[in-house]
């Protein structure tokens, strides 16, 4: 008996690795919320690569700071507790936390939404079923079905999405490939609003415990975006404080328009991103994304060394919007080096920022 029960184990563990099916799949669950808080794109109130005062502010321009709602990760389904974020990690700004997976692996996202209106969670690249797709629109299935379609203030959602073969890296990817998850709610005005984060699924066998990619010494994010926050959720409450509209700016004429475009790298500008360390001789592999606004087309520049991409040596790549890709860096020149977009209004308008190389 006991050894018919143990061959039985043993054919089915084999029949699930021939299927397969893997063999250490992990669930990794993240809390995470939608906070309000009230974001200041140039904290310092300086260009720092420039080393002057910030470009006076147009006449029909807020200021820099404005009210968003950006996704933060937490400890427990308590949300009484932010996980902190080191250090090292401080120039990843707005973004919500970076997401680990291993192909195989399924991730629970446990998203609470403490934002005044309906906000969601939407994963590109992985596999999800309807009630966890988080974006809304006529597909034949019943809203009662969908519930993670519209998350509403103070609600609490788990989104399930499994990471199969096909989220994880191609034949031409390193070890590792991104993606995103953003606000599909009200999609084109949620992410003005702020809600956008980075996922990185690693392929089977080549991560480490927490998901990042065993072959790489050190991962960078960066997201270019153009936020337009006449298009924020936010706008009328940012216009309507005093403490975020202090000269009072009224809409005038029709169609409306004010110049609250902000070109930043992680929700920075003009320089104010905290700069991303590492070393000579480590393998780097920066990830780098675009937004979606009405010109997130982008040419994000490394000064100072080169990085591989889509199999090509080269310092710049590029983006259109809502683009994600990877570039493997081996930084060889020591120094603290600029990092912007190449678009000429773009870097006019202050998409620079700065990252560091130790000896």
């Amino acid at each position: 008996m006991f050894r018919r029960a143990l061959a039985g184990i043993i054919l089915g563990g084999i029949v699930l690795l021939a299927c397969g099916w893997p063999s250490q799949a992990r669930v990794r669950t993240y809390y995470v919320a939608a906070d309000e808080m009230v974001w200041n794109y140039a904290p310092t109130g300086q260009d720092l690569i420039a080393q002057k005062p910030l470009p006076k502010l147009m006449p029909m321009q807020l200021g820099w700071s404005f009210r968003k709602a950006i996704y933060r990760e937490y400890t427990d389904a308590s949300f009484r507790h932010l996980k902190p974020r080191l250090p090292a990690d401080a120039y990843l700004g707005l973004l919500g936390p970076v997401i680990h997976a291993e192909v195989g692996d399924t991730v629970l996202i446990v998203f609470k939404n403490n934002a005044r209106f309906p906000l969601t969670v939407h994963a590109h690249g992985l596999l999800y079923a309807k009630a966890s797709e988080g974006a809304p629109y006529p597909d034949g299935i019943a809203n009662t079905r969908k519930p993670g379609d519209r998350v509403a203030p103070g609600k609490t959602f788990t989104y399930t999405w499994r990471v199969p073969e096909r989220a994880g890296p191609g034949p031409g990817d390193g070890s590792s490939v991104l993606w995103m998850y953003h606000s599909h709610e009200d999609e084109v005005n949620d992410i003005n609003t702020g809600p956008i984060g980075p996922i990185v699924v690693t392929a089977k066998g080549m991560a480490r415990p927490d998901g990042t990619p065993k072959d790489v010494d050190r991962e960078v994010f960066a997201m270019f975006a153009e936020f337009d926050e006449s298009s924020s959720r936010y706008f009328a409450t940012n216009m309507h404080d005093p403490t975020i509209n202090p000269r009072h700016v009224k809409p005038v004429g029709y169609p409306v328009l004010f110049d609250d475009e902000l070109w930043t790298i992680n929700g920075f500008s003009y320089g104010n991103m905290p700069v991303p360390t590492m070393r000579v001789g480590e393998h780097v592999r920066w990830y780098v994304f675009s937004s979606m606004s009405d010109f997130d087309f982008h040419s994000p520049h490394w000064h100072g060394q080169t990085l591989v991409s889509n199999g090509m040596r080269t310092d710049l790549v590029s983006l259109s919007p809502m683009t994600m890709l990877s570039a493997d860096m081996t930084p060889d020149n020591p120094g603290t080096w600029l990092f912007h977009c190449h678009v000429n209004v773009h870097l006019a308008g202050g998409m620079e920022a700065r990252y560091r190389v130790l000896p």
